[in-house]
């Protein structure tokens, strides 16, 4: 039995034992790939520690019969599982295995006590057939062996976090057949750093890119700077073009207290030119040496340090897109349409017709059906995932099927008013997610390669001064957002985090189950702020409209409205009922307490600065100081935040997002979800533009940072008029980010010309 490897022990065969990331460590220092010194405390390690211990049979209980779509079940088990084994007293020899372990690789590298990076190490991870990346944890700067110890459980413990347990069977994979390894690696305190692909991670094509900045790897990887960004051809070596950015942020380590401090970048750094051509032909060749040993695409980071280049990670990348998926054309005469509605999430899907009228009939849905309903809701989230498309009656393009459908990237239909009538059980249709159109029977595609979506970095190679920033609604899609590159989240939505419990949230307190309620929102909003730290990610207080309530437990009592958006929702709701609000705070006071300082505090539906300043005094109260502590913001959604923000700002506030579902519907009288008058409702409006206007000027007088949410921040038009007067951010669904990157990059350049042309005239 092998329970602790150095890297020159392993590789690309070891998965079993080292984990797909310990693994691809060895195999790059046996192919001669300069890689910081490190050990693996193998998945034997991991086994003996579970069962020596006797808490083998304890976890696997906790999984047994698991719902994984039961939010709270889920998190429960995960707890519960976690708890047990960071509490379980490592057995002696496994302690002393690892201590010689690590004061081997000390004397190694001929410092006592060294930095260390702690990083799981999954037996189905870093697979070009599956990539388990950020399902468990990486711990940075771990100094001495009692600290390795403490994360190294802690990393074991990380393989059952509900967001890895969910993965596992989202893909199939066996609890029990799955096991964690540990890497113990040298930290780089690295000079430069960054990422390098080796090939166009999105089309496949035989080049190179390479991303870096200065400092270490996390200002690159996090989003926090823009980078310089390099195309090498990989056969001739040749640049075939770079763009140098103004870097002005960088992280480097304290040598004395092994934090990872963010500094300013020298004025003389700043718009230099990171990478020598020496360099980039080394890593350039480095890159096709990794490719050539795998005989696979590969996603690599490197650091530079004392001039000397080094591979931190390598995995297959696993995002190369094919192309789209469009009806063929040489069937133009065959295709019947039944019905029409709105393109609400892109794509096309087939597959058999479940016809959902009541929660009690989701069972029904297998893998591969088309949902049919008069409107989703979030109960029905489970089944969506489910399904291969969705067709509603009801709703427009903002409504809960659109919204959710795009972010789990499954076509949809809204609006249609009579698909559950007219459609029959079972019967075989092909929607179009595109155009809004549901043709019967299934049609055969084609695709059309030149049609392909760019890129979606975890860097974008697009550059824009105002932020591109991306909306979730959904814990579960945050990987596939941050995956975008977006600068942040300019909207985390509370209420599926809530509503997905099943139980009503004033029935959480009621029962006096209110720390359970805080746990439940601190293990969801962790998911998005950790992929997404440090930059910004605004989370949203709940907003959910009273009918969304009626379904849970403890919901029999919520009132009838005719029509709950205009009713007891947002802010309104929650001052009435403000301890759903303080537990809401009290998650956030606890993520700030354990480091997540990038998350901010907006304020939904407010109409008068007075339910500003009370909700101020209510996180004071729990121990948040807004603007001290914490970014505090408001939505702008209603026409009276708008024309009165300059009294908000008087309250205090750091930022604004417009919401402009909500704004559009408010100022021309009309229902957004009412399909029969879904023609006139427009965000482009003279009077919604000219609010926006009106706000977005008199915050950057007061120095108060402006950004939208609502659909128009996928709008180009809109875009570009955003862009003009000044917006500090926007903020997109996922699957529009990069072209809206790539509208805000348009727009600033025009104006930029605009601005020259005048200069030349005077």
């Amino acid at each position: 039995m092998k329970y602790v490897a150095f890297f020159e022990d392993l590789n690309k065969e070891d998965v079993d034992i080292a984990g797909g990331k310990g693994a691809n460590l060895g195999e790059l220092t046996q192919a001669g790939i300069p890689v910081p010194s490190g050990f693996v405390v193998t998945s034997e390690t991991y086994d003996k520690f579970m069962k020596d211990t006797g808490i083998y049979g304890e976890v696997m209980g906790y999984l047994d019969s698991l719902d994984v779509n039961n939010n709270k079940e889920l998190q429960e088990a995960s707890k519960n599982i976690k708890n047990t084994i960071i509490n379980a007293e490592i057995p002696e020899d496994i302690n002393t295995l690892i201590i010689e372990a690590y004061n081997a690789l000390c004397h190694k590298v001929g410092t006592e006590n060294t930095f260390v990076a702690i990083r799981s190490s999954a037996t189905a991870e870093d697979l070009p057939e599956a990539s388990f990346a950020g399902q468990q944890d990486t711990f940075l700067n771990i100094k001495g062996a009692e600290d390795v110890l403490k994360y190294v459980q802690k990393c074991w413990a990380s393989l059952f976090e509900a967001r890895a347990i969910f993965y596992r069977e989202e893909n199939n994979f066996e609890h029990s057949k799955v096991y964690i390894a540990v890497v113990v690696q040298e930290m780089v305190d690295a000079e430069k750093a960054g990422v390098m692909f080796t090939v166009h991670p999105s089309t496949g094509e035989e080049k190179i890119l390479i991303e870096g900045s200065w400092g270490l790897g996390e200002a690159v990887v996090s989003g926090t700077v823009t980078p310089d960004t390099y195309w090498v051809d990989k056969e001739t070596g040749e640049i075939l073009e770079e763009t140098i950015s103004e870097k002005n942020i960088m992280f480097h380590k304290d040598p004395e207290q092994g934090k990872t401090i963010k500094t300013e970048v020298p004025d003389e750094l700043k718009k230099r030119r990171v990478l020598s051509d020496m360099e980039l032909a080394e890593l350039a060749a480095m890159g096709k040496k990794i490719h050539d040993h795998y005989q696979f695409p590969q996603d690599t980071e490197w650091a530079i340090e004392g001039g000397k280049v080094f591979m931190l990670q390598s995995r297959p990348v696993t995002t190369l897109n094919g192309p789209d998926a469009l009806i063929d054309e040489s069937e133009e005469a065959e295709r019947n349409i039944i019905t029409k509605g709105l393109g609400a999430s892109p794509g096309m899907a087939s597959g058999a017709v479940k016809i959902i009228r009541s929660i009690d009939e989701l069972d029904k849905i297998q893998s591969g059906d088309v949902l049919v309903t008069a409107m989703t809701t979030p109960d029905m989230v489970p089944a969506m995932k489910r399904a291969s498309g969705i067709i509603t009656d009801e709703g427009g393009v903002t409504c809960h099927a659109a919204i959710v459908s795009r972010e789990l990237g499954i076509p949809c239909v809204v609006g249609t008013t009579d698909a559950s009538q007219i459609l029959d059980e079972n019967q075989v249709v092909t929607l179009d997610g595109n155009k809004g159109i549901v043709y019967e029977g299934k049609l055969k595609v084609s695709t059309k390669k030149e049609e392909v979506e760019a890129p979606a970095l975890s860097q974008a190679p697009v550059l824009t001064v105002t932020e591109v920033k991306v909306n979730v609604s959904m814990v579960e899609a945050a990987q596939k957002a941050a995956a975008t590159g977006a600068d942040g989240v300019g909207l985390l939505r509370t209420e599926h985090m809530m509503l997905a419990t099943g139980v009503h949230p004033k029935k959480y307190i009621k029962d006096g189950n209110e720390a359970e309620l805080i746990n439940i929102l601190v293990e969801n909003i962790l998911k998005v702020v950790d992929v997404f730290y440090p930059r910004p990610v605004w989370y949203r207080t709940l907003d959910a409209p009273t009918d969304e309530f009626k379904t849970l437990d403890g919901g029999q009592d919520e009132p009838y409205e005719h029509n709950p958006m205009l009713g007891w929702r947002g802010i309104r709701r929650e001052l009435d009922e403000p301890e759903i609000l303080k537990a809401e705070f009290k998650a956030i006071k606890k993520l700030h307490e354990q480091g997540y300082t990038n998350v901010g505090i907006m304020i939904p539906l407010v109409q008068h600065p007075d339910e500003l300043k009370e909700a101020k005094k209510i996180a004071e109260e729990v121990g948040l100081k807004p603007q001290k502590d914490i970014e505090f913001g408001i939505m702008v959604e209603t026409p009276a935040a708008a024309l009165i923000i300059e009294d908000f700002i008087d309250v205090g506030i750091d930022f604004v997002s417009f919401g402009t579902n909500d704004l559009t519907q408010y100022t021309l009288a009309i229902d957004r979800n009412n399909e029969h008058v879904a023609g006139l409702y427009s965000e482009g409006h003279p009077a919604v533009l000219k609010l926006i206007e009106r706000v977005i000027k008199k915050c950057e007088a007061a120095g108060v940072k402006t950004s939208i949410c609502g659909q128009a921040g996928s709008i180009p038009k809109i875009v570009e008029k955003l862009v003009e007067l000044g917006i500090s951010s926007v903020s997109a669904n996922t699957d529009a980010v990069n072209e809206v990157r790539r509208t805000v990059a348009r727009s600033e350049q025009k104006l930029l010309l605009k601005a020259a042309r005048k200069l030349v005239k005077e």
